[in-house]
């Protein structure tokens, strides 16, 4: 099986952007997307990434964010506020709304009871549970881009088929 990190560059490079609170996962990310020959644009929280989405004059492909992104410091919430602190997933419907053709991957390095009892939902998109090896990183955002993009209905939409009692985490 080939090395997905010394597969060809790509012939365009994607742009990915990436967000962690902590900034050396950031940092990791960056060299080894950057290794893969991704373009990347790093951020350090979710409202530093929604200012990025909207202002970033070309292309960004994929969003990679972690789910727990807890504020820099105290912020009241604010309905006016165009780039709120929110967690990876509500980070992704509205990154969506602003750029409906990007591709996404979540990670955390939290167990699915603790992210169900923050009412973080992964909603069938591509998951990376941290700490993970270089190789299952850039196989996933490389799988992830060459799938349809997610839709903000399918991302806002209720888990099908689960009970009042069950969470998408597979515990009830």
């Amino acid at each position: 099986m080939a090395n997905p990190l010394n597969a060809p560059p790509i012939s365009k490079k994607q742009t990915i952007l990436v967000v962690d609170d902590e900034s050396a996962i950031v940092r990791l990310c960056t060299a080894i997307l950057d290794q893969a020959g991704f373009s990347i644009l790093p951020a350090t929280n979710s409202s530093e990434a929604l200012s990025i989405c909207k202002n970033h004059s070309g292309p960004i492909h994929l969003l990679l964010t972690d789910l727990v992104m807890p504020p820099p410091m105290f912020v009241i919430a604010s309905s006016d506020n165009e780039f709120p602190f929110v967690h990876g997933h509500d980070l992704a419907v509205r990154a969506l709304r602003l750029r409906p053709e990007l591709r996404v991957v979540l990670m955390s390095g939290n167990i699915a009871q603790e992210l169900a009892g923050y009412g973080i939902r992964r909603a069938g998109l591509p998951f990376l549970a941290k700490p993970f090896e270089e190789q299952r990183l850039v196989t996933l955002v490389r799988r992830t881009l060459d799938a349809e993009a997610p839709s903000v209905e399918a991302l806002t939409a209720a888990p099908a088929g689960l009970s009042k009692f069950d969470d998408e985490w597979g515990h009830g």
